[in-house]
């Protein structure tokens, strides 16, 4: 049965970082592409950032790019999403998810397991 646990939301201010964490069980971790979508309050879920099987190529939504990197680590089945510079609109539930794929890419449809998501919460 696989398993993707998320961790490390929280609330903060605008302006300061965060990070989350994602462990996967019951897969081929280093098989799978991760990714990491959110969804705000009354909008869909959107695409945060993707990273491929082997940790070399990621990819990112244009809201987050500059601020946030996505990581993983391979021998630990954990992928990470280091979110600097935090914004009110970066406000949301981020889900992790697996790809069985091993390019990163952007569109929840391509995804086989998801979370269930950590609030992340940033005030002004």
């Amino acid at each position: 049965q696989v398993q993707l646990v998320e961790s490390g939301g929280g609330l903060v201010q605008a302006g300061d970082s965060l990070r989350l964490s994602c462990a996967a069980s019951g897969l081929t971790f280093r098989f799978y592409a991760m990714g990491w979508f959110r969804q705000a309050p009354g909008k869909e879920r959107e695409f945060v950032a993707s990273i491929g099987a082997s940790g070399r190529s990621t990819v990112y939504g244009d809201p987050v790019k500059g601020r946030f990197t996505i990581s993983r680590d391979n021998a630990k089945n954990l992928v990470y999403l280091q979110m600097n510079n935090l914004k009110t609109e970066d406000t949301a539930v981020y889900y992790c998810a697996a790809d069985n794929w091993p390019n990163p890419r952007a569109r929840m449809i391509e995804y086989d397991y998801w979370g269930q998501g950590t609030q992340v919460t940033v005030s002004s």
